[in-house]
């Protein structure tokens, strides 16, 4: 079977997955992708071994930015073949869409003709800032999974627990999460793994929102006696890291992999566009989002 042909959508601000998420699939040109504007990448990639490391079932084929230079430069950086002029130019010439930009509130503007279309689309996380945008989004879908959301770090290897970690935990009682910079854009890399961690949570009893300068908390507890406090610490120096506390012992978790995060997340993507399958459930999508509206009300 050929590779899918994707196309790749961007830029916001401070978010340079145009660029890694182009490069896990087709590889990068080092000198070009020095120049991307996120040191980070470039580091992070170069100690990757490629075509091994990059995604074989699918390429990113088009790409399109609203300023074409900066469209160009991803084109370069990661060996994109064909720049759009407007986004709805993929239409089309892709098997799917991966909407790389992380400012939500554009999200159901640029997602809504590829949906009216059918094809399949990954919207960077997070999905929506309200469960209201989230539904209207869930709306247009042609077909079960045809939406995929999350945030990569739900895929993290290191922010998960094994079966004896769980075991030497006991019953999960609480859970603190924090990660840097700003609620909105960056809780959900704790939510989902948040949530992941503990299924079986039963229904959300009540939250209890402060903000104090930059940093934003949020405390919810749920019907089956688990309790959550996020953190989103503002310019503050911090991992993104999870403490788990059991009624036997506690744990951290630290996110520390990128790539293999990152790898994971839009592998999965391209399997549920391969088999048509549901890959991420309407349920569990907008009850993160739900957790992110309390924090910014």
């Amino acid at each position: 079977m050929s590779p899918l042909r994707l196309g790749i959508l961007g830029l916001s601000p401070g978010n340079g997955h145009p660029y890694s998420w182009s490069a896990i699939f087709n590889g990068y040109n080092p000198a070009a992708m020095e120049g991307c504007g996120f040191p980070v990448i470039p580091r992070y990639l170069e100690k990757q071994k490629f075509p091994e490391d990059a995604i074989a079932e699918a390429k990113v084929t088009h790409v399109w930015s609203q300023d074409r230079s900066i469209a160009e430069h991803i084109a370069k950086a990661t060996m994109i073949e064909n720049v759009v002029d407007h986004y709805t130019d993929m239409v089309g010439n892709v098997d799917g869409i991966l909407l790389a930009r992380d400012d939500a509130e554009t999200h159901y503007e640029f997602a809504a003709p590829f949906l009216e279309a059918g094809l399949p689309i990954y919207i960077d996380k997070p999905l929506a800032l309200s469960k209201a945008d989230a539904s209207r989004m869930f709306n247009l879908q042609r077909y079960p999974g045809q939406i995929f959301s999350c945030s990569a770090l739900k895929y993290a290897d290191e922010l998960k627990l094994s079966e004896a970690e769980y075991a030497r935990l006991g019953e999960i009682r609480h859970i603190h999460a924090t990660v840097p910079k700003q609620w909105d854009k960056y809780i959900i890399h704790a939510i989902e793994p948040l949530l992941s961690l503990v299924p079986q949570r039963g229904t959300l009893k009540r939250t209890q929102t402060w903000h104090e300068g930059e940093v934003t908390s949020l405390a919810v507890s749920y019907s089956s006696g688990l309790q959550l406090l996020l953190t989103a610490l503002g310019s503050a120096s911090t991992p993104i890291g999870i403490r788990v506390f059991g009624t036997s012992g506690w744990t951290d978790l630290t996110f520390k992999d990128s790539f293999a995060a990152f790898k994971a997340a839009l592998h999965d993507f391209v399997q549920g566009v391969i088999h048509q399958d549901v890959r991420t459930s309407p349920e569990f999508l907008l009850e993160a989002v739900d957790l992110v509206e309390y924090g910014i009300i």
